[in-house]
């Protein structure tokens, strides 16, 4: 048997595993992170929905979630300029209401650093959000009452402005050679966990998986080719998603009334939720 037919042949067995007509696609990993472009709405999306929250977007309109108490809103909307996320609380005993907003070429893994916090219960300390800014190598100049912190290459940042007594001001910024990349601003009110879950996931040195064809043009970008199955992604986000689940009802269960039985948390097969 020649070389070539050997390789055919391990090929089509290579493929006869995979499932009936599943191929691998061609991804890219993508890092520095934060310049990987905006990715796939449902990795916010389908985490809010199995922690809970209600989706009350309109066909063919912004999507909208609304958390289980109705005090916090996170919404997409991609038909106005310049778009992107806008996450907003109600006032509540001990906390202001405030508000953040995301542009839309936010990598959406950095969205659900701060997404995700939303549906955990807080800590009962204020954290240092510098902290994983210093542990991830970024620089930071700290001259009260501002702040800044600059990526290793130079191409984000996070700054903290307060012009005077309850004028405060966080934000944060990505760009490339071609102009800005995205934007993100926090109220001063905004919770300084949720912050600190935003600049954990910000600065996280793990890349991102992003689709052929969906790797924004920059010198500071650094990719590597590799190939997933369609199977293998479903995999991946039902494993996000099964988590999410298990954590809510764990955490309804200490909420229910000794002696009753809660539900279980629902299952699903994987890659069977809607694309949005």
């Amino acid at each position: 048997m020649t070389k070539t037919k050997t390789k055919k042949n391990k090929q089509q067995q290579q493929w006869a595993g995979w499932g009936p007509g599943e191929r691998p696609e061609q991804h890219y990993l993508v890092a520095p992170r934060h310049l990987a472009g905006g990715g796939d709405l449902r990795h916010v999306t389908e985490y809010l929905r199995a922690s809970g929250w209600k989706d009350r977007s309109k066909t063919g309109g912004p999507l909208v979630f609304d958390s289980p108490d109705r005090s916090i809103r996170v919404g997409y909307d991609p038909f106005v300029q310049p778009g992107g996320w806008t996450i907003s609380a109600k006032p509540a005993p001990g906390q202001d209401a405030w508000y953040a907003t995301f542009g839309p070429r936010l990598p959406v893994e950095i969205v659900a650093g701060f997404t995700d916090a939303l549906t955990q219960p807080r800590t009962a300390h204020a954290p240092n959000v510098w902290e994983p800014l210093h542990t991830r190598g970024w620089t930071t100049t700290n001259h009260a009452p501002h702040g800044r912190a600059s990526s290793p290459d130079g191409s984000a940042f996070l700054q903290f402005h307060q012009s005077g007594p309850g004028q405060a001001m966080w934000w944060a910024r990505a760009a490339t050679e071609y102009g800005t990349a995205w934007h993100a601003t926090f109220t001063p009110t905004t919770p300084m966990h949720l912050i600190a879950a935003f600049n954990t996931a910000l600065t996280h040195p793990d890349p991102v998986m992003r689709p052929r064809g969906h790797v924004p043009p920059s010198r500071h970008i650094r990719t590597r080719s590799v190939s997933v199955l369609p199977s293998q992604l479903s995999a991946w986000q039902q494993t996000r998603l099964t988590a999410a689940r298990a954590t809510t009802w764990a955490r309804n269960t200490t909420r229910r009334r000794p002696g009753t039985t809660p539900p279980r948390p629902r299952q699903t097969t994987a890659g069977s939720y809607a694309r949005r």
